[in-house]
């Protein structure tokens, strides 16, 4: 044995012995009769390791940080597994139930990965002579991008859950146009030849809703629902997000008011709720919150919305900003009763913004299901810059909703496309039914968003277009018309903001025929990223387009850029195919 790894060998023999001890002493109380105080039942080893944290962090990181230094991986491989025997066994003695702990990646010695995606499948072709009618909802989310930023940047390639093609899309702006001052949204459509597949064609459906100037607002009551759980304590979770809400803290005025609530094994109220012009009474409060605990989040949402709840203003913004790595652990965890829980709570007329923090134990499937169905929207944090961005730059669209449930269908004309493909939007797909049913939940859109929906279509008589059996009891074959000239027609259905009835518009487009280099900058670049994102996840469809076309595409289309994000994503494509390539 290497001398020099002796004493350290020692204080981990000697720290999991504690454990071990104290692991005993809770399943030794737990089998004796009842005392006059009894102690809570350790039921869960995690939460009981976490609950002594504060105790022995130093240590911990002391032990974390030699780890990375001992080169024989066989060696620390061994000591995973003797201690994930080890855990597991007290947790099965103890409660019943078995605790596995992973061992740490071999590159990376000492670190743990638990991040938790949910895998989509791609949209297919569908024949348009079998199914004309293509319905979802808005998606106005950006946190896949920075997400997959996150990745990249860190040097590895994201995984196939992160990527999700609408919000990538949807992370920039573009320059379609403002609507007037007598309508929230503008609706508009343009076709040109698709990159990835000759012959096919992409048409790109965007959407701009109004921008409200900042004397336009209307006054926000603001619960701000923090995790402080141990699982924060990293420096791109809790000390960025403290950071990030002073950002916003620093925008908010005297008829706006902000409460905090955090949570860890329990929630906990520490600023009722305070004008938003108390700039250094919310700061200190935000300054002093530390983190330590297991994640009782489900506790914490019913205390944010009840205290939303006593200030609610009508005609305001009321909202709940909820920041977490995602990580829950305690209360209601499993996600279809964390959404049975957030659905409930929407019908208090109190919306949703969900924050994503850090990496490494990062539950993007639950963050995202929580903005879904809280009649929310949904960012991840992954720096003080993109904290600018999300609740500065953007802060009416983040915070302001416009319209609620809104939809879109379209329907396409068989004499000319013979079937189609919605890129993304894999998780907001609605039954055509729907689409009228105002008893439906759909998107919300904020004030300045801007949406981008990308179709492919094979042009009818194509030999691609997939088969399908015929029809015994309905025609299956194109019909002349007096819209033969039409490809499709879009239809935008939703609720302008505070109303129970939808209002609906259309537009019908026609396709121009013009080749790729004359149709907009907007159209190639949301194209550009529509392909970034199906090379990350490896995607059938992407016919013969490859790294190099996706990165000609995005810089031919740079436009402006003024903020210099397009610029920022050619990059992104560089050290992606560097990634892919190396990997």
């Amino acid at each position: 044995m290497n001398k020099k790894f002796a004493p350290l060998l020692i204080l981990l023999f000697l720290l999991q012995t504690s454990c071990s001890d104290t692991t005993q002493t809770a399943i030794d109380e737990d089998n004796s009769a009842p005392s006059a105080t009894p102690k809570p039942m350790v039921t869960n080893l995690a939460q009981a390791q976490e609950e002594k944290q504060g105790r022995n962090h130093t240590e911990q990181l002391l032990v974390g940080a030699e780890l990375a230094e001992i080169d024989t991986i066989s060696a620390d491989y061994t000591l995973s597994k003797k201690m994930m025997h080890r855990e597991s066994v007290a947790g099965s003695t103890a409660t019943g139930q078995t605790y596995h702990y992973l061992p740490p990646p071999i590159n990376r010695p000492g670190t743990w990965n638990r991040e938790s995606y949910e895998a989509t499948q791609e949209n297919q072709f569908i024949n348009s002579l079998n199914d004309p009618l293509s319905t979802f909802s808005i998606d106005v989310d950006t946190a896949s991008y920075a997400n997959v930023r996150r990745f990249i940047l860190g040097g590895s390639l994201p995984p196939g859950g992160a990527v999700r093609t609408e919000e990538m899309i949807n992370y920039f702006n573009y320059s379609d146009p403002v609507p007037g001052n007598s309508k929230p949204f503008s609706l508009k459509a343009e076709v040109g030849p698709s990159p990835f597949h000759t012959d096919y064609k992409i048409v790109r459906v965007s959407l701009n809703s109004q921008e409200l100037p900042t004397a336009q607002l209307p006054p926000s009551n603001i619960v701000f629902l923090i995790d402080v759980s141990g699982s924060m304590n990293q420096p791109n979770k809790l000390p960025l997000l403290k950071q990030s809400l002073k950002l916003l803290v620093g925008q908010l005025s005297a008829q706006d008011r902000v409460a905090i609530v955090v949570y860890a094994g329990s929630d906990r109220v520490v600023l009722l709720p305070t004008p938003g012009n108390e700039h250094d009474t919310i700061t200190q409060a935000i300054d002093n919150l530390h983190s330590g605990g297991s994640t009782h989040a489900s506790k914490g949402i019913q205390t944010a919305y009840e205290l939303a709840g006593r200030v609610y203003m009508p005609g305001g913004n009321n909202r709940v900003i909820l920041v977490s790595d995602g990580d829950f652990n305690v209360g209601i965890t499993s996600r279809s009763e964390l959404q049975t829980l957030i659905e409930d709570k929407r019908k208090s007329g109190i919306y949703l913004t969900v924050l994503g923090f850090g990496g490494g134990n990062y539950h993007d499937d639950t963050m995202e299901i929580l903005a879904d169905k809280g009649n929310g929207n949904y960012a991840y944090i992954d720096s003080l810059l993109e904290a600018k961005k999300v609740l500065i730059k953007e802060r009416s669209g983040t915070l302001f909703t416009l319209a609620n449930d809104v939809k879109i269908q379209v329907e396409f004309n068989p004499n000319l496309v013979g079937a189609y493909r919605l890129i993304g939007y894999e998780n907001r797909a609605l039954e055509d039914e729907d689409f009228r049913n105002d008893k439906k939940d759909a998107g919300e859109i904020g004030a300045g968003h801007h949406v981008t929906a990308l179709y492919e279509i094979i042009p009818a008589g194509h030999t691609d277009i997939p088969d399908v059996d015929r029809l015994k009891y309905q025609r299956t074959t194109a019909t002349p018309s007096l819209h033969n000239k039409e490809l499709l027609t879009v239809k935008l259905r939703y609720k302008p903001r505070g109303s129970a009835a939808s209002t609906q518009i259309s537009t019908t487009v026609s396709d121009s025929n013009r080749p790729l280099d004359t149709t907009s900058s907007d159209f190639r670049f949301a194209a550009s990223v529509a392909g970034f994102a199906m090379l990350l996840k490896d995607s059938e469809y992407l016919g013969n387009f490859s790294w190099d076309d996706c990165l000609d595409l995005a810089k031919g289309a740079k436009g402006t850029d003024e903020q210099g994000y397009r610029a920022e994503f050619a990059r992104l494509i560089e050290m992606g195919q560097l990634l892919k390539e190396n990997g």
